[in-house]
């Protein structure tokens, strides 16, 4: 099948299916007249996998050891879990991190629901961002005093 036929058959683009091809992640045949890369039902099943790797977090050099391993028929499965076990602590710091900024913006945005808009008079950018409290320092985030 060409590019597109598998484009359509795996629900990616066409793009997506040149990209992953110059990445090295899939890996078709040359028509011998014509020059078309042709796929099989193998590069979709690579896909397919690939895909569902995207899905739980793997970035494409990621993918590409994997799919070395299991190539070279190695199981990739305890680097997987290593992975994983080891991006999940990241993950979730950048949950907190996300909520707090999430709430931090539904304060301003309460706090600034009365407030009028100014004009820029050299003094001032923007008043509502002005209005909104400094951050702490670090130091203070944790109850120390910084020096």
């Amino acid at each position: 099948m060409k590019v597109s036929e598998l484009a359509r058959l795996a629900g990616v683009t066409a793009e997506t299916v040149r990209h992953y091809t110059r990445e090295g992640l899939l890996h078709p045949e040359r028509h011998p007249k014509n020059g078309y890369q042709l796929f099989g039902q193998g590069d979709l099943d690579r896909l397919r996998f690939i895909q569902r790797a995207r899905t739980l977090g793997f970035g494409v050099a990621e993918i590409r050891d994997i799919l070395d391993h299991a190539d070279h028929g190695d199981s990739p499965c305890p680097m997987v879990r290593d992975l994983l076990a080891s991006r999940l602590p990241q993950i979730h710091e950048r949950i907190r991190e996300l909520q707090s900024l999430a709430q931090r913006m539904e304060q301003a945005l309460a706090a600034w629901e009365e407030m009028p808009d100014g004009t820029p008079d050299g003094h001032s950018l923007c008043r509502l961002i002005e209005s909104f409290p400094e951050p702490l320092t670090a130091g203070h985030e944790t109850g120390e005093e910084t020096q």
